[in-house]
């Protein structure tokens, strides 16, 4: 019974990944409402597709850094530079992007190749598993092996598609909603990545 540990863990992994607007979900909800739910399925198969892998190869670095500790706190201090750098980034577009251009319209006969394609584009995605699998890792909740990442990984495609699925399914409901916070997105992800930077190097400070 332990495997639906991780597939839990797994699950829930990506629901809080894939919760917040992003250029992902935001797809998934203009292609539902033009091209009907059923085409938004394929498109989340692609992303679905390429999430397994993501997570996979995040558990696996992940329980690399684990088994090195002493390569923790250089990790810690480019992370905190990376970090920084993202964050004035965010705020460069945010403030020099004055127009949106406006999506091409999806075939449906391409839903499921563009989801795959979209999906590899999220670079966010696998430092986000490496981060959070670490987090888990570090408080004895995840032991990493090629099994259990596998497991994992099963959770979090089933999560990522039962989420996509869901905002699919209310598009009409939350188009204008999910729209305005996503032209707020690069503001909201600066201040994020700015205050974890700045926390991150206040630790380093006074560890």
């Amino acid at each position: 019974m332990s495997f639906l540990i991780f597939i839990f863990l797994g699950f829930g992994v990506a629901i809080l990944g894939s919760i917040t607007p992003s250029f992902l979900n935001l797809t998934v909800v203009k292609f539902s409402l033009r091209n009907g739910k059923k085409a938004a399925f394929y498109l989340i198969g692609g992303y679905a597709t390429v999430l397994f892998f993501q997570a996979n190869i995040g558990a696996y670095l992940s329980s690399i850094l684990m088994e090195n500790s002493e390569y923790i706190t250089l990790l810690q201090k480019i992370g905190t530079g990376i970090l920084l750098l993202l964050s004035i980034n965010f705020f460069r577009l945010y403030f020099t992007s004055k127009e949106k251009k406006v999506k091409e319209e999806i075939p449906k006969s391409k839903a499921y190749l563009h989801g795959i394609g979209m999906s590899l584009l999220n670079t966010i995605a696998i430092p986000f598993y490496f981060t959070t699998i670490s987090i888990l890792i570090g408080v004895e909740y995840f032991e990493y092996s090629y099994l259990n990442g596998f497991y994992f990984s099963i959770g979090s495609t089933i999560g990522s598609f039962t989420l996509y699925s869901l905002y699919a399914i209310i598009a009409k409901n939350i188009e204008h909603k999910l729209t305005f916070i996503a032209s707020k997105m690069d503001f909201i992800l600066g201040s994020l990545t700015g205050v974890v930077a700045v926390g991150n190097f206040v630790f380093l400070l006074y560890k």
